[in-house]
C-alpha cells in the first residue's frame, strides 16, 4: 500500500486546509517577474518583465491570508446528492474511513504555495532550451488571469471555455478561472465549429481561451450563435488583424491590472467546496456530449487520495516530473497534470502539439519523468515503434533483445511481486533493457500508468518484457478520473487495481461468474449533468451510486477487472449474452497483422468480425497510410506473403487471407461454447481513425459509429445466410 508518512499522506481527522500563518515569502520570491503572452512567457524564465513590487507580491499573498482559511466554516445544508444547474450544490459523500474535511481550490494551491513556492511548477521548450515557472509565479498568473476574465465580464457559474494544446496559458488560465468563480470547460483541438458551439453555448461560456489561429477561426465561424460570449483570448500567436472582443494574452493579463486584489478575494471567499468548477464533456459516441459537472471538493479530494493511490510523491519527498500531452480536456490527463501537480508541488513539462506524431520520445527523453501516463494506443505506438526498430537492427542485437525480453517476461509472470531477480535476469536488465528504457526516455519513470480504454495483453506482456510494468486505474469522467488505482505496491495483470481509500463499489445482477454492472459511491462522484435531468437520473440512484454501465469482477482481494460495456455486450438472435471486448483480444493476440478488430452480432442469428490491418500513419496528420508497420510485414513474410501495403491485401492476398482465417479457427477452438465462435470477418481498407470517426478522441472505439458506416459489408455476412 502506498506509505502513510511523510507531509500529505494519510487520512487526517483534522481538516488539511486549515492552514498554519505563514511568513510573508522571501526575498527571491519578491523579485520574481510575471510574464503574459506565450512569447513573453518564453524568455529567460519571466526575468525580463517588468517585475511585480515587492508591495503588490505581498499585497496579493496577505489578502489570501490562512486566518481566512482558518476561521471560515464550511456551510453544506444541501440535502441532494445531484444538481443539474451550474449554480447548484450538493450535498458530499463523505465516508468514515476517510474523513477529510472538503476544501476549495485555492485552498489547495494555497497550501502548496507554502510548502512548494520556490520549486518548479511548469516547464515549456523555448528555442530549444527549458525554461521554468515555479509555484509563486503559478500562482500570481493564475490571479492575473482571474482578474483579467473578472474585468471581461466572467459571470458566477459561466465559463470560460479552453480550446488549446498543453500549455502553462492552458494551466493558468483554468485555475484562474476557478478563482474567479467560474467553471472551466475544455474544447478538444479537433472539435469542429460546429462541436466548439454545442459545448460553449451549453456551459454558457463568457469567455474563450485559444492557442492559434486556425482555432480562433473555429470560434469566430460560430459567435453570432454564442449569446453568453463576451470576449475570445488567443496566446500563441496574435489574431491576423486587430478585432473587437478579441484579445492577446498579454493585453488580457494587463486587463487585469484594473481588478483591485480584494475583489478577486471578496469572490475567492464565498466559494465552497461542493459548488461546480470543472466541467468535462463525455465524447458524445451515444447522442450529444454531457457535460460532467464536477465540484471543488471532487477536484481538491480525488487530486490528493486518487493520486495518492498512484503512490505520487509529495515534492519534499521526491518531486515528480511529468510530461503533459494528453488533451487537457479529457478528465484523465487533467486530473494527472493538472489538479495532481498542485496537490503535491509536482514539475510538469509540456510537449510539443506534435507530441502524438512522434515528437513526445524525444520530450521523454529531455526531461526524464518519473511517472507517465498515456492511453492504450500511446503505448502500442511506442511497443510499434520498438518493433520497427528491432526488426532494421543487425541480427545480434536483435536477438539480444528478444532473450532480455524472453527471460524479463518470463520472470516478471511467474514472480510478479519478487524483487530478487536471477543472475539472468539481472544481466538482461543491465546489457539490454536498461538501454532501452532510457532510449525511451523512461530510465527514471517509476510509474507507467494507462486507463480510458482497455489495454490487449500483448501490450502488456511487450512492456513487462522491458521491465515496464503499465499500471491501470478505472474510473469515469463522472468519478473524476480515478475511483480504482494500481500502483507498485498494489497491482495484479489485467486488473484496473484495488480501491481508492474512502470510495466504494458494489456489483448488481451479478452472473454465475460473478460479473455484474459497476456501481460507485464516494467523493469522487460528480454533481450531475448540466441541463440534462433525465440522463443525472438515469446514471445516480436513489441511493446516490454511480450505475457506470461497465461490467466487471471483483477478485478476492479487492482487484477489479473490467470485462466490457453492458451496452456493448452483444446478444445474439438465439439469446446468448456475448461480452465482444475478450474475443477482439484473443483475435489481436493470436494475429499481430491485426490493428482492430471488432465484433458483430447484436441480434444475429451468428458473430462476425470487421478487421484491421497495422499500418503506418502520416507523420503530419496521424491518420493511416496504406503502408504495413515492420510487424505486419514480418507477419506476411512468414505467411508466404510479400505484401507492403494494405492494398496488396485487402481482397487479394489468399496467403494472408488464409492464415487471419486459420488464427480465427484457433479463437474458435479456445471459445467457451459454438455461439461464441465467429463465423464471417472481413478486412476493411482503412484502420480506424479519429478523423475517419470510427475512434474518439482518447482512441476508444465508436461502435455505433462502426456499425453505421460499415453497415453494407455488415449486412453482406448475414445476407447469405438468408438465402
Amino acid at each position: 500500500m502506498p506509505r502513510n508518512s511523510g507531509a500529505g499522506y494519510g487520512c487526517p481527522h483534522g481538516d488539511p486546509s486549515m492552514l498554519d500563518s505563514r511568513e510573508t515569502p522571501q526575498e527571491s520570491r519578491q523579485d520574481m517577474t510575471v510574464g503574459t503572452t506565450q512569447e513573453k512567457l518564453k524568455t529567460s524564465s519571466l526575468t525580463d518583465r517588468q517585475p511585480l513590487s515587492e508591495e503588490s507580491l505581498n499585497h496579493a499573498l496577505k489578502l489570501s491570508v490562512p486566518e481566512k482559511v482558518n476561521n471560515a466554516q464550511w456551510d453544506a445544508p444541501e440535502e441532494a446528492l445531484w444538481t443539474t444547474q451550474a449554480d447548484g450544490r450538493v450535498r458530499l459523500r463523505i465516508d468514515p474511513s476517510c474523513p477529510q474535511l472538503p476544501y476549495t481550490v485555492h485552498q489547495m494551491f494555497y497550501e502548496a504555495l507554502d510548502k512548494y513556492g520556490d520549486f518548479s511548477a511548469l516547464g515549456f521548450k523555448c528555442q530549444d532550451k527549458w525554461e521554468h515557472i515555479s509555484y509563486s509565479q503559478y500562482y500570481l498568473l493564475a490571479r492575473r488571469a482571474a482578474k483579467g476574465f473578472l474585468k471581461l465580464g466572467l459571470e458566477r457559474a459561466h465559463s470560460v471555455a479552453i480550446l488549446g494544446f498543453n500549455s502553462p496559458e492552458w494551466f493558468f488560465s483554468a485555475v484562474g478561472t476557478v478563482f474567479a468563480g467560474g467553471i472551466v470547460t475544455g474544447i478538444y483541438t479537433t472539435s469542429s465549429p460546429e462541436a466548439c458551439q454545442y459545448i460553449a453555448y451549453d456551459c454558457c461560456a463568457n469567455v474563450i481561451v485559444v492557442d492559434t489561429q486556425k482555432q480562433l477561426e473555429k470560434i469566430l465561424k460560430v459567435w453570432k450563435q454564442l449569446p453568453h460570449l463576451k470576449a475570445v483570448v488567443i496566446y500563441k500567436e496574435p489574431p491576423p488583424h486587430k478585432m473587437a472582443n478579441v484579445y492577446t494574452m498579454e493585453e488580457f493579463m494587463e486587463l487585469g491590472n484594473e481588478v483591485p486584489e480584494e475583489a478577486l478575494d471578496a469572490i475567492i471567499d464565498t466559494q465552497q467546496p461542493n459548488q461546480c468548477c470543472v466541467l468535462v464533456y463525455t465524447s458524445g459516441t451515444t447522442g450529444n456530449p454531457k457535460g460532467v459537472m464536477l465540484s471543488q471538493d471532487n477536484i481538491t479530494w480525488t487530486a490528493r487520495y486518487g493520486s495518492q493511490a498512484g503512490d505520487i510523491r509529495p515534492a519534499e519527498v521526491q518531486q515528480e516530473v511529468v510530461v503533459s500531452y494528453l488533451p487537457l480536456s479529457h478528465i484523465a490527463a487533467q486530473i494527472y497534470d493538472l489538479w495532481t501537480g498542485i496537490q503535491w508541488g509536482a514539475q510538469v513539462c509540456f510537449a510539443e502539439p506534435d507530441a502524438l506524431k512522434g515528437s513526445l520520445v524525444n520530450t521523454l527523453r529531455e526531461v526524464e519523468p518519473t511517472s507517465h501516463m498515456g492511453v492504450p494506443r500511446v503505448w502500442e505506438k511506442i511497443m510499434e515503434r520498438i518493433q520497427e526498430v528491432a526488426a532494421q537492427s543487425g541480427f545480434i542485437r536483435r536477438k539480444m533483445l528478444l532473450w532480455a525480453m524472453s527471460v524479463t517476461l518470463e520472470q516478471n509472470l511467474t514472480c510478479p511481486g519478487s524483487d530478487l531477480k536471477p543472475f539472468t535476469t539481472r544481466l538482461a536488465d543491465y546489457l539490454v533493457l536498461a538501454k532501452v528504457r532510457q532510449a525511451l526516455g523512461f530510465a527514471k519513470c517509476q510509474k507507467n500508468f494507462y486507463g480510458a480504454a482497455p489495454m490487449t495483453a500483448e501490450t502488456q506482456h511487450f512492456f513487462l518484457g522491458l521491465n515496464i510494468r503499465l499500471y491501470a486505474g478505472y474510473g469515469l469522467s463522472e468519478t473524476s478520473g480515478p475511483h480504482f488505482m494500481s500502483s507498485p505496491c498494489n497491482y495484479r495483470l489485467y486488473s484496473s487495481g484495488k480501491l481508492v481509500p474512502g470510495c466504494r463499489v458494489k456489483l448488481v445482477n451479478q452472473d454465475t461468474e460473478g460479473i455484474g454492472e459497476i456501481c460507485l459511491w464516494g467523493r469522487t462522484i460528480f454533481m450531475g449533468y448540466l441541463n440534462m435531468e433525465d440522463k443525472t437520473c438515469e446514471a445516480i440512484d436513489e441511493e446516490g451510486w454511480l450505475h457506470t454501465g461497465d461490467a466487471g469482477r471483483l477478485d478476492a482481494d479487492g482487484f477489479l477487472y473490467i470485462t466490457g460495456r453492458l451496452k456493448e455486450l452483444i446478444i445474439t438472435a438465439g439469446g446468448e449474452n456475448v461480452p465482444p471486448v475478450p474475443i477482439e483480444e484473443a483475435v489481436k493476440m493470436e494475429l499481430p497483422i491485426i490493428s482492430n478488430a471488432m465484433l458483430i452480432g447484436d441480434q444475429r442469428k451468428f458473430l462476425s468480425m470487421l478487421l484491421t490491418l497495422k499500418c503506418t500513419l502520416d507523420p503530419d496528420t496521424s491518420d493511416p497510410t496504406d503502408n504495413l508497420t515492420e510487424q505486419a510485414v514480418e507477419f506476411c513474410q512468414r505467411v508466404g506473403s510479400r505484401a507492403t501495403t494494405v492494398s496488396e491485401i485487402v481482397g487479394k492476398d489468399e496467403a494472408v487471407y488464409q492464415a487471419i482465417e486459420e488464427g480465427i479457427r484457433r479463437v474458435n477452438m479456445n471459445a467457451a461454447a459454438r455461439p461464441y465462435h465467429i463465423q464471417k470477418w472481413a478486412i476493411l481498407e482503412r484502420d480506424f481513425s479519429i478523423s475517419g470517426g470510427e475512434l474518439g478522441p482518447t482512441m476508444k472505439l465508436k461502435r455505433l459509429t462502426v456499425l453505421d458506416k460499415y453497415k453494407d459489408i455488415i449486412d453482406s455476412f448475414y445476407q447469405e445466410q438468408k438465402m
